[in-house]
């Protein structure tokens, strides 16, 4: 790169792109400098929002081609659904391959493929147009993750020993938009929503500060799921009347619960292990993420409920809903957490300002789409180990041509009783 700032088009603005959007606000050296998304007003309000808080002149584009072409655009940001991320791909790797414009980096949100062979197709068109590539893992960058890590290792681990367990675990009452719950459009369910996040942050929390991911290898794979609150009549009827009758969770279910339970070993043949828990039934104050690390003299703990000020609201303070307390926020009554700066504690401004400032200096990203393809790799050995209900030495066989059961609408756990 030879210029100085790096100017950034994001390629969805819903949900996950406004939450790149505010945390620009903590980015240097870069500008938000244009939208495409469906519909065009989702576009159109994360533009608003870019200019309102003034990280960007942002406009509306018409096509990802269009924004590649534009010579103000150096990067693009990958946050639309996970159906459409392979098209899109192809997309700027044809705009890029055929002269129409130039790029230096594409990130991507998480997870990078519905499975494996949609991951690895990622990585392989990304690196066929030539272009530098990030894995956009927010939680990985999460301040608490980060300076945690560095704590336990630089005084605990230093003294007494690497560290042998890591627990992480996302809950919630369920996603925003009707898509997340089709297994076909997502790829499965709560395990490949947000246990993609878990099982990479617990096995980086394991991972020797400045170490390569292969210092830890992967043995074995184990992993339950269930459908444990949302395929009951009454919510599977919430679900139907939001999505206009497309989600049939009496039918065609897909996971809200699921456990995941990953062996590691080390350079030195030791076992480390990975602990993930995520849920879409969870009924708290709103998201939570917990983390812990273990080892011979010492723990880490993270709860990002506890991490900000409480307010409290008696029954005469009534109001509309919202989400102005917490992310997937469940009430407006009663001792509520609130988490302050939603964008920083999640992570999104330090994976944010570290993709940017890697594809100033030319660099690949630590966190990259070799990564996102290794999460996929253990996601996919999980659905296998939940469907045969049984441990699953890794890699195993077939993993390239694998789809789970619910992302074919063929998952039932009714079926069972």
């Amino acid at each position: 790169m030879t210029t100085r700032r790096l100017g950034v088009g994001l390629i969805g603005g819903g949900f996950v792109g406004k939450f790149h959007v505010r945390s620009w606000v903590g980015v240097r050296d870069s500008d938000i400098l244009g939208v495409v998304a469906r519909p065009k007003e989702a576009a159109q309000d994360a533009v608003q929002l870019a200019r309102r808080l003034g990280v960007g002149d942002a406009k509306v584009f018409g096509s990802v081609t269009d924004m590649v072409a534009d010579p103000s655009i150096d990067a693009l940001w990958i946050c639309a659904p996970n159906f459409t991320r392979i098209e899109i791909m192809e997309e700027i790797a044809d705009a890029i391959e055929s002269g129409k414009g130039e790029l230096v980096g594409v990130a991507c949100e998480k997870p990078l493929g519905r499975n494996v062979a949609e991951a690895r197709k990622m990585l392989e068109l990304v690196q066929q147009a030539g272009l530098l590539d990030g894995y956009l893992e927010n939680q990985l960058f999460s301040p608490a993750v980060v300076r945690g890590k560095d704590i336990l290792w630089s005084r605990g681990a230093a003294l007494t020993g690497p560290p042998y367990l890591a627990r992480c675990a996302e809950e919630h009452s369920g996603p925003h938009m009707p898509w997340f719950w089709e297994g076909e459009l997502q790829g499965g369910g709560v395990l490949n929503d947000m246990a993609c996040h878990s099982v990479e942050v617990a096995r980086f929390l394991l991972t020797p500060p400045g170490a390569e991911r292969g210092v830890l290898t992967p043995v074995k794979v184990s992993a339950h799921t269930s459908c444990l609150k949302w395929q009951q009549p009454h919510y599977a009827g919430i679900l139907a009347e939001n999505s206009g009758g497309k989600t049939d969770y009496i039918n065609r279910p897909a996971e809200d619960f699921a456990r995941v339970l990953v062996e590691y070993r080390d350079q030195e043949g030791n076992e480390r292990v990975v602990e993930a828990t995520t849920s879409w039934c969870f009924v708290g104050a709103g998201l939570r993420l917990s983390m812990e690390l273990l080892g011979p003299e010492y723990s880490l703990s993270v709860n990002s409920l506890d991490a900000g000020p409480k307010v409290f609201f008696s029954r005469q303070v009534t109001g509309d809903a919202g989400e102005d307390l917490v992310e997937k926020q469940n009430a407006e009554m009663g001792l509520m957490p609130v988490v302050s700066d939603e964008e920083s504690e999640y992570g999104y401004v330090g994976e944010d300002r570290h993709m940017v400032q890697s594809f100033l200096a030319g660099k690949r990203p630590e966190e990259n789409f070799s990564d996102g393809v290794n999460v996929a790799e253990l996601l996919m050995t999980a659905y296998m180990s939940a469907e045969q209900e049984k441990t699953i030495a890794f890699p195993p066989p077939d993993l390239e041509s694998f789809v789970p059961a619910v992302a074919k609408g063929e998952w039932n756990p009714r079926r069972k009783q």
